[in-house]
């Protein structure tokens, strides 16, 4: 490996003037600058060199950026990657954010946010260079379970993250696991004895976030009767977990944002600055990338989150860790139930694997739960995994136009289908149903109204 005093980047674009452009940007930054004008060039150099950080334009004359992409986290994973593109397409960056890619930018962009995100890839590439890739971390890790290649990459990711300090923004639906993760970056960590600090950004009203965040001074406001400390005090030396960071208000995101740069704040009703020294991990089943054109998240405090991006697949697209998490979750919960259920059925497994899964993991921990509650022997059978629920393919009695066979194109409709697969379950007792759903039963009330449910 090349020398981190020497950190290495790789400029890939077919426009000359970009290339000596941002050559010299860089070079002046003191990198080691290399260029490839087209994707043969640029794997050729990949192939034979060491370097910490890729640049690469999304449009080449021979092949595209992502296919680039693809062979580098083949080649030298630990190159971290970073697109660039006058194509301005969400669909295209959630695509390399999926494949690895550290972070996205789209032309025209500023010297100054390019120096940024290269400096924030280099210092996540030194700590990549510094720690020995390992063997893998198996099928389970920390709660998580996977042995497809995207999760054997998660794994990877976090023991080449966790002993760094970066920030890490996970994208996920609903019942991925996100919070998983966070606990398990935070476990591998040199914090892993110290505080977890979860928030559950749209389950507390926004009024009260300000002071559940950073706490307040007795008499700061009406119902102050004591002095309380904040999630982020709680949280001091160890690792906070923001999540559904998406929903938070613009006020809170300017209050968060010096936060995350100064690592300081004041209590509600205090003048007295607090300092804190932790990790923030956050999370979001949003697109932050679509926000943040829209104007509804604020571009700093992305940039300043998503130090390290992580996409969690959701269940149907990594379909051959049903088998592993059935079983998972069948050893646990015959334990935990006192039963002596020991397998799954062939049919039984057929069916699961042939599910799409909307509620992703946790759906499935939940069905398993109850085949083993109505199991009347040792074997889970078919017709156990689904017993107290409508059958997978009946009509929906609440929405005429949301079929089982219909395919959700876009998150809100993913979102949509959920939220109404999990009210007709709790049979609409929308307490259950936000318990069910992690979020308030405010916010549930505001989502039914917001996609127009119909009960």
């Amino acid at each position: 490996m090349s020398n981190l005093e020497e950190q290495k980047v790789l400029l890939v674009d077919d426009e000359p003037n970009m290339l000596d452009i941002l050559s010299d940007v860089l070079s002046d930054e003191g990198y080691a600058v290399d260029v490839a004008s087209n994707g043969t060039d640029a794997i050729s150099k990949v192939s034979s060199g060491d370097f910490h950080v890729a640049i690469l334009d999304l449009k080449l004359p021979d092949m595209s950026g992502l296919d680039i992409l693809r062979e580098i986290k083949a080649q030298t994973p630990q190159t971290v990657t970073i697109m660039i593109t006058a194509y301005s397409s969400v669909d295209t960056a959630i695509q390399a954010m999926k494949i690895g890619a550290y972070d996205y930018i789209t032309k025209p962009f500023k010297i100054e946010q390019l120096k940024n995100t290269v400096a924030s890839a280099l210092e996540l590439g030194a700590s990549f260079f510094r720690t020995p890739r390992g063997k893998g971390r198996g099928k389970r890790d920390f709660g998580m379970i996977g042995s497809t290649g995207e999760m054997q990459e998660i794994f990877e990711m976090i023991d080449y993250v966790a002993p760094t300090n970066a920030s890490v923004l996970i994208y996920g639906e609903t019942g991925t696991g996100k919070e998983l993760l966070a606990k398990a970056i935070h476990g591998s960590s040199h914090r892993a004895e110290k505080p977890f600090v979860k928030v559950n950004c749209a389950a507390i009203p926004e009024g009260l976030l300000e002071s559940e965040l950073f706490g307040h001074e007795r008499g700061a406001f009406t119902s102050a009767v004591t002095t309380r400390i904040g999630r982020f005090e709680a949280a001091d030396s160890g690792t906070i977990f923001l999540d559904e960071i998406a929903e938070m208000s613009p006020a809170m995101q300017a209050k968060l944002l010096r936060v995350t740069q100064e690592k300081e704040f004041e209590r509600v009703g205090s003048s007295e600055t607090r300092l804190v020294d932790l990790r923030i991990i956050s999370a979001t089943n949003k697109n932050l990338i679509e926000l943040v054109a829209s104007g509804d998240f604020r571009e700093d405090l992305y940039y300043r989150l998503s130090v390290v991006p992580v996409f969690i697949p959701p269940l149907r697209e990594r379909k051959k860790d049903i088998p592993l998490l059935s079983e998972e979750f069948l050893r646990h919960y015959s334990e935990a139930l006192g039963k002596k259920v020991e397998s799954i059925s062939k049919e039984a497994m057929e069916t699961l694997i042939a599910y799409d899964w909307p509620g992703n993991v946790r759906e499935l921990e939940n069905c398993i739960e109850r085949a083993v509650i109505f199991a009347k022997g040792p074997v889970i059978e078919a017709d156990n995994l689904f017993m107290g629920l409508p059958a997978i393919n009946a009509p929906n009695r609440y929405e005429s136009d949301i079929a089982s066979s219909y395919e959700p194109k876009s998150m809100k409709e993913m979102e949509r289908a959920h939220i109404i697969r999990v009210l007709r379950a709790t049979n609409s007792n929308r307490t259950q149903a936000a318990e069910i759903l992690e979020i308030s039963r405010r916010t549930l009330q505001n989502k039914i109204k917001e996609y127009g449910i119909a009960e």
